[in-house]
């Protein structure tokens, strides 16, 4: 409960705070692609619940929806400003809104895709599906979507073990770090 109400609180303030840098993103979107601003994502929470996740829209209207690390050439289908929301994570944002309604925490393994059946299973044989997905998490700041599945899992189930408060805090921070000097952002 304590984490529930961090993370509402936290993503009321961050809304608020953000609010003129969400705008210029949704003009920017809006006036350099063809398209809706958001893009909502079928993706697998709690108890592997799906619920949709809204991020800004990087990809061209018609993108395959797969893991962007499974696209031939993602480059190809990004938005004029696409590369830049994703380099900087602003793409993320809206990601605030899954936070606030309880669908998402700021820290927790990232939403599998609907159709990552391979990486659900074996969240599922580790008990992780019974965390809240993160806007960030262990795994996230140890690699991304450069991990291969068990490796990203083993880190899952490690923060599944550790998780505490000062846990959080700290990938919170290295989050920042990795975002700040762009580290394991291919596109």
């Amino acid at each position: 409960m304590f984490k529930r109400t961090l993370d509402f609180t936290f993503a009321l303030v961050a809304t608020v705070a953000l609010g003129a840098l969400v705008f210029g993103i949704v003009i920017a979107t809006k006036l350099t692609s063809i398209g809706p601003i958001l893009y909502w994502s079928s993706r697998v929470g709690r108890n592997n619940e799906l619920f949709k996740m809204p991020k800004f829209r990087t990809m061209r209207v018609g993108t395959p929806a797969v893991a962007t690390h499974l696209l031939e050439d993602p480059g190809q289908h990004l938005t004029p400003i696409g590369s830049f929301l994703r380099k900087t994570s602003l793409d993320e944002l809206p990601q605030l809104w899954s936070i606030l309604k309880g669908d998402m925490s700021f820290v927790g393994p990232r939403p599998a895709l609907f159709n990552q059946d391979d990486l659900i299973a074996l969240r599922t044989q580790y008990g992780v599906h019974k965390l809240v997905p993160g806007l960030t998490g262990w795994a996230q700041i140890n690699g991304r979507d450069e991990l291969p599945i068990p490796e990203k899992v083993a880190l899952d189930v490690e923060y599944l073990h550790h998780r505490s408060f000062w846990f959080d805090m700290k990938i919170l921070v290295l989050t920042v770090i990795k975002v700040i000097k762009r580290d394991n952002v291919t596109h």
